[in-house]
């Protein structure tokens, strides 16, 4: 079994106006995003080739917003790390987003 390219626990997956758990799990593994309640009961997911992720201006820099089938949520990270974490966990999401996004094509 290959081993997930990121994996982020503990975040808080929003998709406004409400919040849909506070320590959620954010998984990419075999080319596909999954988003996951802290019990691991799937809340959406969808091929990396059709995600979208990005920083939000209106966020704090430990929030990205992602857009999967069309709907968009907003991935707070690091919810039980410092800050600091969150920020560095917020950008390596994008990052492994953004490289699958080039080596698509």
């Amino acid at each position: 079994m290959a081993e997930p390219e990121f994996n982020a626990t503990g975040v808080r997956i929003e998709r406004w106006p409400r919040s849909l758990t506070r320590a959620g799990q954010v998984l990419i593994k075999d080319g596909r995003l999954r988003l996951l309640t802290s019990n691991g009961r799937e809340i959406d997911s969808a091929p990396l080739r059709e995600v979208s992720a990005a920083k939000a201006w209106f966020a704090g820099e430990d929030s990205t917003v992602a857009h999967v089938n069309g709907t968009r949520y907003r991935l707070t990270m690091g919810q039980r790390e410092p800050r600091h974490d969150g920020e560095e966990t917020a950008d390596r999401f994008l990052e492994t987003v953004r490289e699958s996004q080039d080596s698509r094509g």
